[in-house]
């Protein structure tokens, strides 16, 4: 879309279930847009390009989930008309029921979506697009924890959990940041459609924001591994967890059930929602991502300690559940698991 010189309204959705620092830290890089890089390059501000302000269902002060006492800039009802909507992380467990808790929410994104804003979200916020039924029929992200209980409870919405930033819906008016600080992939994304993608690199550059460009899957810890309610399949699970190694875990797991094995996988996917043999590779990569962070094993070694004698197909599955490949991953996370057990050893000492 190209610059103008009206500013841009930007309309921050808040609620009790946000964290203040998502819905004020955006509120900061809008501000800043077009203001700040000329306060630091040539010692006085430019033009503001955005307008945000933070509006909840009533005016009254609460408490984020973080703790901090909010205090709404107007009300739904009362805010500007809004050219763009930002709707933070909702801080409610991913198996919790959601309907009749965001009521005059849901109903205000409706309204506001039908009269041509364009709607984005942070993390678990895409639940409430969900909610709304703006995302049916539609591709979407959402933070990974979230991702399963989206496709279950949403069946006729494309998740692609992999993705860090997905735009959708009519005219891509549906602008979704997978998890976590990926609300600045967001922020710049919205930045460089409707004010300029050098006003989007300025922003970038003034507060050091990298782009979160391989995607949530290497952060992922797939949440199918929580205890089930079926207690046989739970027992399972608990063993599993011990066993994974051995050779033809499945059967192994299978024996221990007590089950016929069309039984026992029947049972399992029902309850997990995995296959037995998807949740064994599951258990193994997530022990050979803690090995790759923490160890200095080769890759090949790695495999073959979690229970896979070919290391090239042990490689070819890292690569297809996490999106990078074990050195890579190694060289990523290991450098910033050193880095921070450096900085905690040096605070130790303080």
């Amino acid at each position: 879309m190209a610059s103008t010189e009206q500013p841009i309204n930007v309309v921050i959705l808040a609620f009790p279930e946000v964290t203040a620092s998502t819905v004020y830290g955006m509120y900061d890089l809008f501000k800043s847009a077009g203001r700040d890089w000329g306060y630091i390059v040539e010692g006085r501000p430019g033009p503001q390009r955005m307008s945000p302000v933070v509006a909840a269902a009533g005016l009254e002060p609460f408490e984020a989930a973080n703790g901090v006492t909010m205090h709404p800039d107007c009300t739904l009802a009362e805010c500007p008309s809004p050219d763009v909507v930002c709707v933070p992380e909702i801080f409610v467990p991913p198996g919790e029921p959601l309907g009749g808790r965001f009521g005059a929410e849901v109903q205000w994104l409706r309204q506001s979506y039908a009269r041509g804003a364009t709607i984005a979200t942070a993390c678990s916020g895409a639940m409430l697009l969900a909610e709304a039924g703006l995302l049916d029929g539609h591709d979407a992200t959402t933070h990974w924890a979230y991702c399963d209980t989206m496709k279950r409870r949403y069946p006729q919405i494309r998740v692609v959990g992999q993705r860090a930033l997905v735009a959708s819906g009519e005219g891509q008016r549906l602008i979704m940041a997978g998890g976590g600080t990926t609300w600045l992939d967001m922020a710049l994304f919205l930045v460089a459609r409707f004010v300029g993608v050098e006003e989007a690199m300025q922003l970038a550059r003034l507060s050091l924001i990298d782009w979160h460009d391989i995607g949530q899957q290497p952060f992922a810890r797939l949440a199918h591994d929580r205890q089930s309610e079926d207690a046989l399949i739970a027992r399972c699970q608990a063993w599993i967890a011990e066993h994974y190694a051995q050779a033809a875990p499945v059967a192994a797991m299978t024996e221990f059930s007590g089950l016929s094995e069309r039984s026992f996988k029947r049972r399992f996917r029902h309850a997990t929602g995995m296959s037995p043999l998807d949740y064994v590779h599951t258990l193994r990569i997530e022990e050979s991502k803690q090995m790759l962070e923490s160890t200095d094993m080769a890759v090949e070694a790695i495999a073959q300690e979690i229970g896979y004698e070919d290391a090239g197909f042990f490689g070819r599955l890292f690569r297809r559940k996490v999106g990078l490949t074990p050195a890579h991953y190694r060289r990523r996370f290991g450098a910033m698991r050193r880095a921070l057990r450096l900085a905690e050893g040096k605070q130790g000492k303080g």
